[in-house]
């Protein structure tokens, strides 16, 4: 594959990603507990690092909430603007990692990559969030974060590290992975 064919194929993949953050959320009703346990912006933010790169994944993670925001009003702006920090980390630290480790097995790289992002996608997440909310004059403690970041998300991170992993798989075999 020439680089302006990866090039392409990756602003097609970013599109791709973006257009699924947006629609996802809709799969799962209005149910707003159900939807923030599953956290279904965080696959697309997740894939585009991973399958595009650290620049792509960042860019499609910061723009998708804020612009899901704007059109649907959902998620509101002031829990988009912290989720726009976490997914532009999440895509950030999964492309960086996921190119970093090149020379390791696809499986655990893509793990390892997947995880670290989460984590550390989170705690950005969490203080976007405390800045947010100290801007709103409301205070946030560590016990309420790791209750929404953790506790609340785990339905969401069992699913991420099954669903993210297996479409990228199977890129990765049809040969069609541009960050590789």
């Amino acid at each position: 594959m020439t680089n302006s064919s990866k090039s392409l194929l990756k602003m097609v993949y970013s599109a791709v990603c973006l257009a699924l953050a947006m629609i996802l959320p809709f799969f799962l009703g209005q149910v707003q507990i159900f939807m923030q346990g599953i956290s279904p912006m965080h696959i697309p933010a997740l894939l585009c690092g991973l399958a595009c790169g650290p620049w792509w994944g960042l860019l499609v993670g910061f723009i998708a909430p804020l612009l899901r925001s704007l059109i649907f009003s959902m998620p509101p702006m002031a829990t988009a603007i912290p989720m726009a920090f976490e997914l532009a980390a999440y895509g950030l630290i999964a492309g960086l990692l996921f190119r970093a480790l090149k020379k390791i097995d696809f499986w655990p790289r893509t793990y390892v990559s997947m995880i670290a992002a989460m984590v550390i996608g989170r705690f950005v997440g969490g203080a976007a969030k405390a800045v947010v909310m100290g801007i709103n004059g409301d205070g946030y403690s560590f016990g309420a974060f790791i209750s929404a970041y953790f506790v609340g998300t785990s339905v969401g991170i069992v699913l991420h590290l099954i669903i993210v992993p297996l479409i990228l798989f199977a890129l990765h075999k049809a040969k069609l992975l541009p960050n590789e």
